[in-house]
């Protein structure tokens, strides 16, 4: 029994091997070779936040060795020196985070998917992360730092002979508002930007 021929009017059309119809393979025209290069030059930031990675490390050093000191002098400091250095490593912590946000989040936004989806340790912040809200992340985060150092200096500056001027406390303080008033700027105009359900989007 012979199977009649199909239709082609009716038959369902084969989708394409690559989905979503996009070519991804190299172009053969000037303007496309031009375009793809510069398209590739993104590659060129992946040794950025590998060094990053490593700085990343020193901190880590850095941080063990605070520990490891506030540990074995703990009996020989007073209350404001074990603040200063506990201060110390929640700041040390506090820039790795950062670290990390520039990172993984500058990496996922400007050089490749890192492609973790469903994966359980995954970010949460990481399955919506974009430039806007990279840049709001990282202004709360410098807000942060800013803070732990502005506590030191008011920590500090009670303490004699420290060398400290009620100058140098004002311009401090002054600076860190100013990293204030610019994070909560960075995330009115992401507010402002994104699209909302009003929008249709």
């Amino acid at each position: 029994m012979s199977v009649p021929p199909l239709d082609p009017a009716t038959s369902p059309s084969t989708p394409p091997d690559n989905q979503g119809g996009m070519d991804v393979s190299r172009p053969r025209t000037p303007a496309g070779v031009i375009g793809w290069s510069i398209f590739a030059s993104r590659w060129i930031q992946a040794p950025l936040y590998i060094g990053l990675i490593a700085a990343q490390a020193v901190y880590v050093v850095k941080f063990w060795k605070e520990l490891v000191h506030l540990i074995t002098d703990f009996g020989s400091l007073d209350e404001n020196d074990v603040m200063l250095t506990v201060l110390g490593l929640v700041d040390v912590v506090m820039i790795a985070n950062l670290l990390i946000m520039v990172i993984i989040g500058g990496y996922e936004t400007f050089v490749s998917r890192i492609k973790l989806q469903n994966h359980p340790d995954q970010p949460e912040w990481l399955s919506h992360v974009n430039a806007n809200v990279l840049k709001v992340k990282l202004a709360m985060a410098i807000v942060g730092i800013s803070s732990i150092h502005l506590l030191k200096t008011f920590i500090e500056y009670g303490t004699a002979d420290t060398g400290l001027t009620s100058t140098e406390v004002m311009w401090q303080t002054i600076i860190h508002f100013t990293f204030v008033l610019s994070a909560i700027g960075l995330a009115y105009i992401d507010r402002f930007l994104s699209p909302t359900k009003d929008d249709g989007l």
